[in-house]
């Protein structure tokens, strides 16, 4: 059996994380706290990265147009129903959650931590969005709650961080990180499997790269097309080639092999709204694209870290 595992996962789950953590189910709940971007204002860039929608990739986030208390209350009765005794992590979602006045940050922070039953917080954000009076806030609150901090990334490649307009250097992103684990905080990269252009073996050398740094966690995504994005016109004008379902099963059971096994995988696949999903159609079957890939490491007598030298 996998060492980090006690079902037949023979990777390092989020739920296992959270089970021998905090020996209780952890339920995140998503929230869309009105935050912009530096990317989408004007600081680094205007038009945020192309794949992303007006949303800022928090599809599955509370509802903007309530408040932070009421977001979070809707989604953990939807929560408690499937989980009854369950803990909550408040999710830090929509666009970029450390890019506003630290006032501000600590009025939002600080409110989802009063709620019942919460046990941490996860804030999505951009390397370049977190500023030294920041930094030090966030390592006060590491202090006191379960903090993790996820950095989009999404690709080590140059060329490819041009054509997705990622607006931040690889350079930038490795000192945030550095930054952040001097401060114990723990550490979540998102990528992006099917970026246009990139090749199997690029995709592996990002997971190769992020295995050389003090992280704690990934988030693999496939590439989503999405109604109204850049990404999307693009598509139209050039049908690059999208990467397909038994590929992507390939290329992540390779990517589990080059990562240490106690980097824990808190995503391994997209999730996006089906009325808005262009392409790949085959992301809709979620279940089954976990499975097949659970399939594929048995099929292998593979697990996490097996190529990690």
């Amino acid at each position: 059996m996998f060492k980090y595992s006690d079902t037949n996962k023979r990777y390092h789950t989020l739920d296992y994380f959270y089970k021998h953590k905090f020996n209780n189910k952890i339920a995140k709940i998503s929230l869309n706290a009105g935050f912009t971007c530096p990317n989408i204002d004007g600081k680094v860039g205007t038009g945020g990265c192309i794949y992303c929608s007006k949303l800022g990739s928090g599809e599955y986030a509370g509802n903007i147009k309530d408040d932070l208390v009421t977001q979070f209350n809707d989604i953990k009765k939807v929560m408690t129903r499937k989980w009854p005794n369950s803990k909550f992590i408040g999710y830090f979602q929509a666009h970029t959650n450390t890019y506003a006045p630290l006032d501000i940050l600590k009025e939002k922070y600080e409110l989802i931590l009063k709620q019942p039953d919460v046990v941490g917080l996860s804030i999505a954000t951009r390397c370049d969005a977190i500023n030294d009076e920041c930094l030090e806030y966030l390592s006060e609150l590491n202090k006191r709650t379960y903090l993790t901090i996820e950095l989009g990334l999404q690709t080590i490649h140059e060329e490819t961080s041009k054509l997705i307009n990622r607006c931040h250097s690889l350079e930038c992103f490795e000192e945030m990180v550095k930054k952040l684990r001097k401060k114990n905080i723990d550490v979540v990269v998102h990528i992006i499997n099917g970026l246009p252009y990139e090749t199997k073996g690029m995709m592996i050398e990002t997971v190769k790269y992020l295995n050389t740094l003090d992280i704690q966690g990934i988030k693999i995504h496939m590439l989503s097309i999405l109604k109204d994005t850049k990404l999307a016109k693009l598509y139209e004008e050039q049908k690059f080639k999208l990467i397909s379902r038994d590929e992507y099963i390939d290329i992540v059971c390779d990517q589990l092999e080059y990562l240490r096994p106690e980097i824990v995988i808190h995503r391994i696949t997209g999730d996006p709204q089906v009325s808005d999903l262009i392409e790949p159609d085959w992301l809709i079957k979620k279940v089954t694209v976990l499975n097949d890939i659970d399939k594929e490491m048995v099929r292998r007598n593979s697990y996490q870290g097996k190529r990690v030298r």
